[in-house]
């Protein structure tokens, strides 16, 4: 199988992969492939943090034309998988000189298919973009092409907690990868303290409490399979909610807006987490530190491109100030795409890793912020 991610993750989800148990485990270029049973396709889309898809490879074969191509797909047994009166739908990615265009070879794919149906019992499987009995997904490199199922459906991003977002929302699979980056295990205090709808919160607390994070999904890709097996997918969700364990510290978000804490709290209550987290209305620059203990903090500032601040510039020295004067004893953790305007924090970051949030180019930055100066720290 191929476990889809975003860039700059395929190490995070190897290490997740072998966690549970894959075997064969070889990262890719926004993607890791493995091997495992339909047992372990259930739990990876169940538990995976990082993963986008789960995709199934049935076959792969050169492709020198578009005819040939029609002719290949034409000729698997699609009775395997679908019924004449089922519903399909299909995603093309080409990374080709030969083919250049995506949604032709989706369109030739699905014509293949169609007429395979109607050559072989006299109907044809309708096309449904949103809820297909079979999701299909086409993948070619080069001369290479590779058709897959697709098992998760829907992106698993959509973890199906979210009843609403505010202006700027963050990916679930973006913020389970900051934290998963960040060192974030559940042993100390937690803040975001620009919460905004509440993402990251709710990825922490599945984090410190080992939930599943697809738990609130509404419906797996592969629950429409033929050889879907609701026996063993509950066994495998019971093993699942065996493993979650308690949490002893506090998980606390913050946001100047009525509207985002408001929301937070939805999306919070939504997905059964609101004896974890607290949301609170408090402008950041305005607070302190609320425990003398170690404080671990990510966040998603919000960016010039798509909130129009007022000056970004004092905006970024406002995070510094505040994380300096305010915040001793903490690892403050952020996101940000305006490279040039994080020269206003003041501080020196301990770390950068480039990451994409959306198409933006952006930097998870780590700054350590010590009780009393640096220097005393390094004497003790």
């Amino acid at each position: 199988m191929v476990a889809k991610t975003l860039f700059g993750f395929e190490p995070l989800l190897e290490k997740e992969l072998k966690d549970l148990g894959a075997m064969d485990v070889k990262p890719g270029v926004r993607n890791v492939s493995f091997s495992g049973d339909k047992g372990f396709m259930y739990k990876a889309n169940l538990c995976l943090r990082t993963a986008i898809k789960i995709l199934k490879p049935i076959k792969s074969f050169k492709v020198f034309s578009e005819e040939d191509l029609y002719k290949k797909i034409y000729s698997i047994d699609w009775s395997r998988y679908l019924n004449a009166t089922d519903s399909l739908a299909i995603d093309a990615t080409v990374h080709s000189r030969r083919f250049t265009h995506s949604k032709f070879i989706a369109l030739k794919s699905k014509d293949a298919i169609v007429d395979y149906f109607r050559n072989t019992t006299g109907r044809r499987p309708s096309v449904d973009l949103q809820f297909p009995h079979l999701r299909i997904n086409i993948h070619i490199e080069d001369v290479q092409c590779t058709v897959s199922l697709d098992s998760s459906g829907q992106s698993l991003h959509k973890r199906g907690y979210k009843s609403a977002t505010n202006i700027a929302p963050i990916n679930e699979v973006l913020a389970a990868g900051m934290l998963l980056m960040s060192g974030w295990d559940g042993r100390s205090d937690f803040l975001d303290p620009m919460c905004g709808s509440g993402t990251i919160l709710a990825e922490a607390a599945m984090i410190a409490c080992n939930i599943p994070p697809n738990l609130n999904k509404k419906e797996f890709g592969f629950e429409k399979w033929k050889d879907w097996d609701v026996d063993l997918f509950e066994k495998i969700e019971e093993s699942a909610l065996n493993k979650i364990r308690g949490f002893e510290h506090k998980i606390i978000g913050y946001d100047k807006a009525p509207s985002a804490v408001a929301k937070a709290k939805d999306n919070i209550r939504n997905a059964n987490l609101e004896e974890f987290v607290s949301v609170e209305r408090n402008d950041f620059f305005h607070t302190e530190k609320y425990t003398d203990k170690h404080l671990h903090m990510v966040f998603n500032p919000p960016y010039g491109e798509r909130l129009e601040l007022l000056n970004l510039e004092e905006f970024y020295k406002n995070i510094g100030d505040t994380l300096k004067q305010s915040y001793p004893g903490t690892q403050a953790w952020f996101i940000v795409s305006n490279l040039e305007a994080i020269k206003n924090v003041g501080l020196r970051p301990s770390r950068k890793i480039k990451l994409y949030n959306g198409k933006l180019d952006s930097r998870l930055l780590k700054y350590e912020i010590y009780e009393g100066t640096k220097k005393v720290h390094k004497l003790k």
